[in-house]
């Protein structure tokens, strides 16, 4: 079949997006460039690999066999960079590193930068994931190595312990809840909420608890920070459920309360989690120690 890389990438990126348009996206494409390449591989195969709806799309079994091949190809293909990049100054390659919003936004940042400066031959694919979907996508090849919530079922994964957080509600001080030790989440949903956007995997865990309440999130507005949530929420717009060590990073600067959140799913114990240790390319496992001990 004539698929380049470019084609097998932007395959695999449309699949895991579940759109062309999140695809394009993803693989730095416009949609237009995007929408030909698929095209044309479905007419080189002369089977749909796709099915369309409004909810998105999904791969037909045509599809499902080319993303597996695909993404075999695509290792292959780094695995032999990685091993000739060797020759041209030393261990290097890439790692493709998925996390939740917590541990993408609160303890990733420092644990990355010391492995990054002691490696300067690698580099980190960060992306940011449901922990359930983590756990999937990992199991299934597409990333090396998750960052996940202790709660999720890892399967035959192998996990290792990562850090400890937990949800806060951070009001301005003036706010009815300031002066309450501790609430639980059915009360948070009386309030108005400042939150991350509705694509953050934080946003999406908060709406499923909302929804098993049987209760909608009152968004009033969506941000793409904790700090900007902290900020705002300072302002008087609503309340924001944020991590414990943004709360109290935030509280230095700003004029924030912090209420504990009294449900069970507000502590978080987070794990690293990869389908095999001793599998992992040599840059990878050393990533693995590094975020285990940074």
């Amino acid at each position: 079949m004539p698929f380049d890389l470019v084609d097998l990438r932007l395959f695999c990126e449309v699949v895991d997006a579940g759109s062309i348009t999140g695809g394009a996206e993803r693989s730095a494409l416009a949609l237009a460039a995007a929408s030909t390449r698929i095209r044309r591989m479905e007419e080189a195969v002369g089977a749909p690999l796709l099915t369309r709806s409004r909810q998105g799309v999904n791969p037909t079994e045509a599809g499902r066999t080319l993303l597996k091949h695909a993404r075999e190809i695509i290792a292959q293909s780094a695995r032999l960079r990685e091993d000739l990049g060797a020759y041209a100054g030393g261990l290097g390659g890439e790692v493709r590193l998925l996390a939740n919003t917590n541990a993408l936004t609160e303890f990733i940042p420092e644990a990355l930068s010391s492995f990054l400066a002691m490696n300067p031959h690698v580099s980190v694919d960060l992306e940011e994931r449901l922990s359930d979907e983590i756990v999937g996508l990992i199991a299934e090849g597409v990333g090396d190595i998750g960052i996940v919530a202790g709660t999720v079922d890892v399967g035959r994964l192998e996990s290792f312990p990562f850090r400890s957080d937990r949800f806060v509600v951070v009001t301005s001080a003036g706010h009815r809840m300031a002066k309450q030790r501790s609430v639980s989440f059915s009360q948070v949903l009386d309030c108005d909420l400042v939150g991350l956007e509705r694509s953050s995997s934080l946003q999406r865990f908060l709406s499923s608890k909302a929804t098993r309440e049987g209760r909608p999130l009152r968004l009033r507005v969506q941000l793409r920070s904790f700090d900007a949530v902290c900020r705002l929420v300072e302002c008087g717009v609503g309340v924001g459920v944020v991590p414990q060590t943004t709360a109290h990073r935030a509280a230095k600067t700003m004029n924030l309360a912090i209420v504990d959140l009294a449900d069970e799913w507000a502590v978080r114990e987070l794990r690293i989690c990869v389908r095999s240790l001793e599998d992992l390319r040599p840059y990878a496992r050393q990533l693995v120690e590094s975020l285990r001990t940074g």
